[in-house]
């Protein structure tokens, strides 16, 4: 147990001190200053503006740029929707896979083109090469830098007084994509297919057994390219059925670091990017404090159940619950990532989560329930905590009588509906799935448990796509038409309803004079603050959540003692 101690405070202390200097070039980047890799990436910066027929410098307004945002996630859903039904004629499938039925390409075209990344399908199975690069790692790259532009409209509706604009949406997406999530997957990329992850255009490799009585297909596909992004852009997909539990997509215990590390680096360098930015660094630190207690505390509940929770056997040596965990990882390992990436709304796994103690799997699905903002998908996890912090200030400012502020600008009835778009959307979109799903006819034949375990498997599959997560206990088939239309509406509400929320009140507070603090204004960057934000995250997900959770992995638990 002490050397998965030292695992995760080697890892949370690697995280924070790489993650301040990239959140300062993440601000050089987004503020259109020079960074050293301005001279080789600026003549391309330019190419691109020509090529689609931008002006960096065109201001947009909150409606113009929140049509910019639809209109280019329409386009790219709309190809690839096309794309994964006609792969069978398309070239780069040595396999020979036919196209994917309708309803399983919605739901994966919703999926990816909303950062969730839910895969009712096995890639390696179902999507040729050219799906795989051309459509999917594509999405990985362009829906997370739509999140990280969001957010700096955001930003930018704190930092502006008395404006109309928000920035360019074009000019976002492109230094996102160029200055930041390529030069990072580049290197990601190096470094795991230096471990063994495959990166090739090879077909699949058939062989004999040692008997010669059967044979065993090893498929192989362009996958560290992908698995790179999709760690560090907070996606998830993964290139194979089991995602990163698979040797050829995360072989060995340092490529599993490297995976497990890009799933937060750059949600956690945001936070100081947010620091920089508003000219006030503590506000930064108080956003990562708050991450980093709600984390660990997760974590620790997650690691102390796989520990000690399991059933233990006699004659069996184990430490731990090591059922659908890879022996490589172990439990520390695969408690870490499982914290990982349900905080990071990435949905990568690396065990089946299915096998997790009953509080191990409900500390993962609560994390999620609180809307992805512990750390969250880059750039949306930042702004829903920022409609938390609003909702915080809010609520203070009703406790004292005082009119709530936050840097310096006031808080009115029109931010706080965005707010609770933002922060209710998820929520409630989660519940009615699950209801849907547990209501609908034949629901029981989807799972493979039953009782407690099997609406913990529902409520999970919801959760998940209900949060931009993606993850899955891996005990419900849901390749069907119901879950995949359902689900796929489900991932496509909760990724825009937000964002265009998040943009419609960052143009609000744009347009706002900034107000002089005084002894009255509420600090929001001490530990008091800290300490009643975590309380009000907290409050939100339990009255959210508490029922659903007690006929589900609550009921569990206390059923298996």
């Amino acid at each position: 147990m002490s050397t998965v101690i030292f695992q995760d405070i080697f890892f949370l202390a690697l995280l924070i001190a790489l993650a301040i200097p990239l959140g300062l070039y993440i601000h050089q980047v987004m503020d259109g200053q020079k960074t050293f890799m301005t001279p080789v990436l600026a003549p391309v910066e330019r190419l691109i503006y020509r090529v689609i027929g931008a002006r960096p410098d065109d201001e947009m307004k909150p409606k113009r740029y929140a049509f910019a945002v639809l209109a280019f996630s329409l386009v790219g859903f709309l190809f690839l929707f096309v794309l994964l039904l006609i792969q069978g004629i398309l070239p780069l499938n040595p396999q020979h896979l036919r196209g994917v039925n309708w309803h399983l390409a919605f739901n994966t075209t919703a999926s990816f083109i909303s950062n969730t990344n839910w895969q009712a399908y096995a890639g390696e199975t179902t999507l040729s090469y050219l799906s795989q690069s051309l459509g999917l790692t594509v999405q990985n790259f362009v829906s997370a830098a739509v999140g990280i532009s969001v957010l700096f409209v955001l930003i930018r509706g704190f930092i502006r007084h008395e404006k109309e604009t928000v920035g360019n949406f074009w000019a976002d997406l492109t230094r996102v994509t160029l200055y930041v999530l390529i030069p990072l997957a580049v290197i990601v990329t190096v470094l795991i297919a230096s471990q063994g992850v495959v990166q090739t255009l090879a077909p699949a490799h058939t062989s004999t057994t040692l008997q010669s009585a059967s044979t065993v297909t090893t498929h192989l596909g362009p996958a560290a390219s992908q698995v790179a992004i999709k760690q560090l852009g907070t996606n998830g997909g993964g290139f194979f059925g089991a995602n990163s539990a698979f040797p050829l997509e995360n072989p060995t215990a340092f490529s599993n670091f490297i995976e497990m590390f890009s799933l937060l680096i750059i949600p956690a360098a945001l936070c100081f990017t947010f620091g920089k930015a508003v000219k006030d660094a503590k506000q930064g630190h108080t956003l990562i404090t708050v991450m980093v207690v709600l984390f660990v505390a997760a974590l620790a509940i997650i690691t102390i159940s796989e520990h000690s929770l399991a059933p233990h056997y006699a004659g069996v040596i184990a430490s731990g619950n090591m059922e659908g965990k890879e022996v490589v990882n172990g439990v520390g390992a695969s408690s870490l990532w499982g914290a990982s990436t349900t905080a990071a709304s990435n949905g990568a796994v690396n065990a089946t989560p299915d096998s997790f103690t009953a509080l191990g799997g409900m500390m993962m699905m609560f994390l999620m329930q609180l809307g992805e903002i512990v750390f969250g998908g880059v750039g949306s996890g930042l702004y829903g905590m920022i409609a938390f912090v609003m909702l915080t200030v809010f609520i203070a400012g009703l406790m004292v009588g005082r009119t709530p502020e936050y840097l310096g600008k006031k808080i009115g009835p029109f931010d706080m509906k965005m707010v609770c778009a933002m922060i209710l959307a998820p929520p409630l979109l989660t519940l009615i799935g699950t209801a849907a799903a547990t209501l609908a006819p034949g629901a029981a034949s989807w799972l493979n448990n039953t009782g407690a375990h099997g609406f913990s498997e529902l409520l999970y599959a919801f959760t998940s796509m209900a949060n931009n997560n993606g993850s899955a206990f891996a005990g419900m088939h849901t390749n069907t038409a119901f879950t995949n239309l359902t689900g796929g509406v489900i991932m496509l509400l909760v990724r825009f309803i937000p964002i265009v929320a998040t943009i419609f009140l960052a143009g609000n507070l744009s347009k706002k004079k900034i107000v002089a603090s005084s002894e009255g204004t509420l600090s929001t960057s001490n530990l008091t603050f800290a300490g009643l934000l975590i309380a009000i995250i907290l409050i939100i997900g339990a009255l959210s959540f508490l029922p659903s959770l007690s006929l589900g992995p609550i009921a569990d638990f206390f059923t298996r003692l």
